[in-house]
């Protein structure tokens, strides 16, 4: 996959960069049985409120249903199709079960249409197979990390991204997430060999602001642009730098000042990322 230029024919374009899809399969659309229909909530939680701010807008689009879990063991699956998703950075690939079911799962790096995956414990150490780390061999790269056996992918799914499993010891093993934490996860938990696909995908400069709000994202603005009834920082004769150190709109310090409440799984962290 490579990285398009455009002729500046325009501001808008003078900047944009895209990427090829050389990788995509040629199809008319997803898989229908495995998507969604998801309503977009704009920011707003259950009550209505705003809970994430400069949300709303953008296209309309599917929920495609991924298979995180990888619970079909020892049954083969062929890729039949490598596929856009609009829901993540990561391309998707549809997989052809021998008996017939199909699924979609995050589409690793060097993952062709024709190729054979499989999950469980004997599975061979090629991208796309599923295997418990216990049986995954020392320093192999990896994705789509569970946390607790059974519960399905949690970390390192977003594209580009991966993992690698630094080291056994008992009943854990060390993984290093793309954040540079290392942090111990039960060897019965699953993970996905090969990096995650789509790499040049944080080389995409949107180029406009038209592009942002495609995705749903709308204009931020400043708290010293504000009034002093929205923002602490707001307010002041002139245009005025605040007179503080930057907060929150609801006073909390920002840059720096850690939020992060003890939790029950700091013990499982071997090293920050910082």
């Amino acid at each position: 996959m490579a990285i398009r230029k455009y002729r500046p024919t325009s501001p808008g374009i003078r900047s944009r960069t895209d990427l090829t899809n050389d990788d995509l399969s040629k199809s008319s659309g997803p898989h229908r049985p495995l998507t969604k229909r998801i309503k977009s909530a704009a920011g707003r939680n259950s009550r209505g409120k705003i809970t994430a701010y400069c949300r709303g807008g953008g296209h309309r689009r599917k929920y495609r249903l991924i298979d995180f879990k990888r619970e079909k063991v020892g049954i083969q699956a062929k890729v039949t199709h490598i596929e856009y998703d609009p829901n993540r950075t990561a391309r998707i690939a549809l997989l052809c079960y021998a008996d017939g079911e199909k699924r979609y799962i995050i589409a690793p790096d060097k993952l062709a249409v024709g190729d054979m995956v499989v999950s469980g414990p004997g599975s061979d150490i090629k991208p796309g197979n599923t295997l418990p780390l216990k049986s995954i061999p020392l320093g192999a790269i990896v994705h789509n990390v569970e946390l607790r056996p059974g519960q399905g992918g949690r970390l390192v799914r977003s594209a580009g991204s991966m993992a690698q499993l630094m080291a056994r010891e008992g009943r854990y093993a060390q993984i290093k997430l793309p954040s540079g934490e290392v942090r111990m996860i039960p060897v019965d938990c699953t993970a996905t060999l090969g990096q995650v696909g789509n790499i040049d995908q944080e080389k995409v400069k949107l180029g406009k602001a038209g592009r942002s709000r495609w995705r749903g994202r709308r204009p931020s603005v400043r708290g010293v642009a504000m009034n002093p009834v929205d923002h602490p920082l707001g307010g002041g004769e002139g245009k005025s730098s605040g007179g503080r150190h930057p907060v929150t709109p609801w006073g909390v310090p920002t840059k720096g000042y850690k939020t992060r409440r003890r939790k029950t799984s700091d013990k499982f962290i071997v090293k920050r990322r910082k």
